[in-house]
């Protein structure tokens, strides 16, 4: 368990166990309708996990599980809306109230700077310091704004428990790519509900502050879409990566690119990682086809009708 930045009392408070919310807390029921058929994905492991419903505004925005004793969320998943791919710059850096008191609303907040920062947030989330002398890093959303539409659903992206520190290089020149070839194919192709669930996995290396260890790098990111409807009339190079498909790849500098894969391929990858189990799934049964449905449905009133 990582120590991050704070003071032994301050910590010893967190582990109080009536540190608990609806909105933080271990499961997603408040917000399981931002997953596919309100099925979270199974088999990811952590040391202190906390399921967050990220809350914006009075509204429930996308889920996030995080791991708090490595300030880091293991994944986030939302609902992905048709987007022109811009990015919301105005919005301040915020933070999950919850994962410090339950007293708190559930709302997310501006992150205190400075003298003005209770020890008890550094103790239980990242916080903007922890990335002050990573100068190789970035701050990357694993729910980006560029995937949301509607202007409080892109400030809602821009909590620290939403991102992870990704090489910069790496995030410029393959992941922010990836991310808006994603984008763009399902703007196109999609005709319903896009679900996403974007991840990281762990290696045990840090980002250090004041010789402590405050912030888990991850070693990849991934991406995994669910698509039920969509354009069957779509060309073959993209129709093969319809209902789902996915992606992954290593937090390096320049030379690492995202590989695409299918969903089972990813999840493949994923059980020979760190903290994730043989039996994870990303999506419940894999994601299926609403035409698959249709096409059973039809089956079976078809077998009815006929004469015994």
């Amino acid at each position: 368990m990582h120590l991050c930045c704070a003071c032994i009392l301050s910590f010893s408070l967190l582990m109080v166990p009536h540190l608990v919310s609806a909105s933080v807390s271990s499961s997603f029921k408040d917000c399981k309708h931002f997953f596919y058929m309100q099925t979270p994905p199974a088999g990811v492991r952590g040391t202190s996990l906390k399921r967050i419903c990220q809350k914006y505004a009075d509204k429930l925005r996308f889920a996030t599980l995080y791991d708090s004793s490595r300030h880091l969320p293991l994944y986030s998943a939302y609902v992905f809306k048709k987007s022109d791919g811009k990015k919301r710059m105005d919005t301040p850096w915020m933070y999950e109230p919850q994962l410090v008191s339950d007293d708190e609303g559930g709302n997310m907040q501006v992150l205190p700077m400075g003298k003005d920062m209770p020890p008890l947030i550094e103790d239980s989330q990242a916080v903007l310091e922890d990335y002050v002398d990573a100068v190789e890093f970035r701050r990357a959303p694993l729910n980006p704004d560029l995937h949301q539409a509607e202007p409080d659903d892109k400030s809602s992206t821009y909590t620290l428990t939403n991102v992870v520190p990704l090489i910069t290089e790496f995030l410029d020149n393959s992941w922010n790519p990836y991310l808006d070839v994603v984008r763009r194919r399902l703007n196109n192709f999609c005709h319903g509900k896009s679900f996403i669930v974007t991840g990281a996995t762990v290696s045990g290396a840090t980002i250090k502050r004041n010789n402590r260890d405050c912030l888990t790098i991850p070693k990849h990111l991934w991406l995994a879409y669910c698509c039920p409807r969509f354009d069957r009339n779509s060309p073959y190079e993209v129709r093969f990566m319809f209902p789902s498909f996915g992606g992954y790849a290593l937090n390096e500098h320049t030379g690492f690119s995202v590989v695409e894969v299918p969903v089972k391929t990813l999840e493949t990858f994923l059980r020979s990682q760190t903290d994730i189990d043989s039996d994870m799934s990303v999506f419940y049964k894999g994601c299926v086809s609403e035409n698959t449905f249709k096409k059973k449905r039809r089956d079976l009133s078809r077998a009815e009708l006929q004469p015994e």
